[in-house]
């Protein structure tokens, strides 16, 4: 039996062996007197995100598995998660916890790695484990777990490499969506003024000056239009702010008639919606209708404001927490209250200085997306090459 995809000018016989046929399960050793712990905490997906240091007279007692390189640490509660790691590292004084189940192996380590992580694997074991809500596999059980092997060394390595290669890729890029998800919490923070401040500490070249002091009041108003079952129906989101139930797969049932009492929503404006610990206000770039239990609130002078800046100003930390102080009720499901919201103060910038901020934002958003666009995809390939390049 081979599997569906294989590798083009490369042919290989496929032999089924177990587990501890082709390893060495939890070889004995002596644990150094000082080490670096990796618990079940401290690997996610493939990757080691932490360690500590212990000593061995006060370390944990699953503190066990001394680690050699090339070593497979295989979790053995819930392996669904497949939080495994592959120590490639020439270090000697890694220690990882009885939570996982070392495997020494005489083939390419990376090949069998990846194989451990494929689907038909992880159901085998899942089909040996004990337990519902920790479904776990003890050792000796993973052990005997059966699985078929190409005995072409070439063709391993190859395989081996092209996921190495696969995952250093979904981890560069993973990393480089954290950066700019922290570059931009970092900016919201500093390019808005803050809780006594006149001006932001970061401000665009050519712009000076205090901000202006401005009331809600004065710069929203409510829009209440209806009558307009022909559009889209809408939700609020707190990353996306408005969007098509359908485009994001909402099945949220509702009564269709009652679809012409639905507030019409325009492009630029916000909605003011049930979810104020996340901020509460969503704004829209797309035309639809949405329940009459949202406030829907547009500029009362469009000349003078960018929607996309007081976007910004509403997925701040500052204006969510500020907001705390004027919610009620929203454990019973009662929305922000828009008078209240209108006794709010903000300070901002000319026009164009607004213009400025949102390009900057509305950019910084642009590069996340693409990479999580981008991540995601790779994702997809790594999912769809485990599942068919073993048998």
């Amino acid at each position: 039996m081979e599997p569906k995809i294989t590798l083009k000018g490369f042919v290989g016989n496929w032999d089924t062996h177990a587990i501890k046929d082709i390893c060495e399960v939890n070889p004995k050793s002596t644990l150094p007197s000082e080490f670096e712990y990796v618990d079940l905490e401290s690997v996610v997906g493939t990757e080691m995100i932490s360690h500590r240091t212990e000593q061995r007279g006060s370390a944990p007692s699953r503190a066990q598995r001394l680690a050699k390189k090339g070593d497979i640490f295989y979790q053995t509660v819930r392996p669904y998660q497949k939080n495994n790691y592959l120590f490639d590292m020439d270090e000697t004084n890694y220690v990882f916890s009885t939570g996982y189940a070392q495997l020494r192996t005489k083939i390419n380590q990376g090949y069998l790695f990846t194989l451990m992580q494929s689907p038909s694997f992880v159901n085998k074991v899942l089909l040996e484990c004990t337990g519902t809500s920790y479904p776990a596999i003890n050792p000796t059980n993973l052990s005997k777990i059966t699985i078929d092997i190409v005995d072409d060394e070439n063709i391993q390595r190859i395989i081996a490499s092209y996921f190495q290669h696969l995952d250093s890729l979904i981890q560069s890029t993973a990393k480089k969506i954290d950066s700019l998800k922290q570059v931009k919490a970092a900016s919201l923070q500093s390019m808005f003024p803050q809780e006594g401040e006149a001006t932001p500490r970061v401000r665009f070249k050519g712009f000076e000056g205090k901000w202006e002091k401005v009331l809600a009041s004065n710069v929203f108003k409510t829009f209440n239009e209806k009558n307009r079952p022909d559009l889209p129906v809408l939700s609020a989101t707190q990353d996306k702010g408005m969007v098509t139930r359908d485009a994001f797969g909402y099945n949220i049932s509702h009564d269709k008639s009652n679809e012409s009492t639905y507030k019409h929503i325009l492009p630029g404006q916000f909605v003011i919606h049930l979810r104020s610990f996340q901020g509460g206000f969503a704004h829209s770039t797309i035309e639809g209708i949405a329940s009459p239990a949202y406030t829907v609130m547009e500029f009362k002078d469009k000349t003078q404001h960018v929607d996309l800046f007081w976007k910004y100003i509403f997925m701040s930390k500052e204006f969510i927490k500020r907001l705390e102080l004027i919610t009620y009720g929203i454990r019973d499901g009662r929305s922000i209250s828009f008078e209240e919201f209108s006794d709010m103060s903000f300070i901002v910038p000319s026009y164009n200085e607004q213009q400025q901020i949102a390009k900057y934002f509305t950019t910084l958003d642009s590069h996340i997306s693409l990479h999580s666009q981008r991540l995601e995809k790779l994702k997809q390939i790594k999912s769809a090459c485990l599942e068919n390049m073993f048998v």
